[in-house]
Parts: structure tokens; C-alpha cells; sequence
């Protein structure tokens, strides 16, 4: 059984790969991401990082926190894994401006609560 000291952690593993892709892409823009395969090679690992400790939370606190996409994270870190030939840049740049900062705000505040 999974315990709220594992999710802490977890949690604690989402926010420090978040700030890990900050760190890759700050002041990058689009053309530079997609042209420098060590960065989105670093990100999407960030990206399975995510994923995989997102996996691992307790349902209990997927539940207290639903408006946070579980499943489709842990989906995403499956497509990264298993297509990594297949795995479209574009979408990582997409993933990473539109759906990490709301993420790591959310992150930020049940880790507040724990």
C-alpha cells in the first residue's frame, strides 16, 4: 500500500523535473528545442519522469485531487516510452508551454497541504 509519505515524494520528484525542463528550455524558443535533439531528448525524459511518478501516487490523493489529469500523464509517459522513435516534438513543445506551468502550480499547492 501505497503510503502519503510516498506521495510526498512523489510529488516532491514531479516538481523537481518540472523545474529540470524549466532549466532546459528557459529563454528557448521553438525553432532552438526542436533543432537541439539533447534538449527534448532531456525533456521528454523529464516528461517519463513525471509520468511515472504520477503513476505511483495513492489513489486516495488522485481522488482529493482530481482536477489533475492522472491518467493522461501516465498515458503520455507510456507513448514516450514505448514510441520514442514516434514521439513528435511539436507536442512536447505544446505539452511543455501549455500543460507543465498549470501542473506545477497544482503540484505546488498539494504539497502546501501535506
Amino acid at each position: 500500500m501505497r503510503s502519503k509519505l510516498g506521495d510526498k515524494i512523489r510529488l516532491q520528484h514531479i516538481k523537481e523535473s518540472i523545474d529540470e525542463i524549466y532549466n532546459y528550455i528557459f529563454e528557448t524558443e521553438f525553432d532552438t528545442f526542436i533543432n537541439n535533439s539533447m534538449m527534448r531528448f532531456a525533456c521528454v525524459k523529464q516528461l517519463e519522469i513525471i509520468g511515472k511518478a504520477s503513476n505511483h501516487i495513492t489513489e486516495e490523493l488522485k481522488q482529493k485531487f482530481s482536477e489533475i489529469e492522472w491518467i493522461q500523464i501516465t498515458g503520455m509517459r507510456n507513448v514516450f516510452v514505448h514510441e520514442y522513435f514516434g514521439i513528435d516534438a511539436t507536442i512536447v513543445w505544446q505539452i511543455i508551454k501549455n500543460d507543465i506551468p498549470p501542473l506545477r502550480e497544482k503540484i505546488d499547492m498539494i504539497l502546501k497541504t501535506l
